[in-house]
């Protein structure tokens, strides 16, 4: 991993450039350590995820499968998780209070589309290419990936990416809604100017409880959304951010939050 911080905003870059950023069981516990260590970070209010080079990920290692295909290394068996959400196995995303930035500057694949679902926010570079491959590779839908897509892109379209596993373009991406569109000139940077933004001009807190009242209702009715908000904005009427949001907005300055 390469890990850089400026302006709040923790970056964290899969740094495997000449396999394309191949997803392999020691990227996978480093990224976990990295997000857990910016999400602690007081001083980090947004993360961004991307990679080196010209591949965001472009799954899983083909040298693992190889083997796992030739019948030379059975896969191990899954982890008993239980069931609880957020003690999947790239379920923990969602559970980390601050927002996190999928900065998908080219080819995505397989386990590497999966991470970039579990983020909170996706940005993807013209002219990229993603994939759920999975059906194409003999597998079926991983890592929650059937539950998160039609969520994010409707049913058919979830439908179409999982069981073709054809490519799709950015543009299509855009299209459906599965990532936002940015140059690919000059993509690093314009997201990074994004989620500066996010981290200095918005509450943390308020984004933090955001995050989870959009996960939350998942599995709510609406009545159950609207008086779990209510209770929020009462609180919130209690913080120093909503304090301070008042009163920067009246002096025409930019706001100073704090996360209380």
């Amino acid at each position: 991993m390469l890990v850089s911080r400026s302006e709040r905003v923790a970056t964290i870059a899969l740094n495997r450039p000449d396999r394309m950023n191949a997803w392999t069981p020691t990227m996978e516990a480093e990224v976990r350590a990295a997000l857990e260590a910016a999400a602690g970070d007081p001083e980090i209010r947004a993360i961004v995820l991307t990679g080196e080079g010209r591949a965001f990920c472009a799954g899983a290692d083909m040298a693992a499968l190889s083997a796992s295909s030739g019948g030379t290394a059975a896969a191990p068996p899954p982890e008993d998780r239980g069931t609880s959400d957020l003690a999947q196995r790239y379920s923990y995303l969602l559970g980390i209070p601050k927002p996190i930035i999928a900065a998908i500057n080219g080819a995505a694949a397989g386990v590497g589309l999966c991470l970039a679902l579990y983020c909170d926010l996706r940005f993807v570079a013209s002219g990229a290419k993603l994939t759920t491959a999975f059906a194409r590779r003999g597998l079926v839908a991983e890592h929650g990936s059937a539950w998160l897509l039609p969520r994010l892109v409707g049913p058919m379209n979830a439908a179409d990416l999982l069981m073709s596993g054809r490519v799709i373009e950015a543009a299509e991406a855009d299209r459906i809604g599965l990532a936002r569109m940015l140059p690919a000139e000059d993509f690093r940077n314009a997201v990074q100017r994004y989620a500066a933004d996010l981290a200095n001009l918005a509450s943390p807190r308020s984004v933090g409880i955001i995050k989870r009242q959009l996960q939350e209702a998942w599995v709510q009715r609406l009545g159950e959304a609207v008086r779990a908000s209510e209770d929020e904005i009462r609180r919130c009427r209690e913080t120093e951010d909503f304090r301070e949001g008042v009163a920067h907005y009246v002096e025409k300055r930019l706001p100073a939050f704090t996360g209380r």
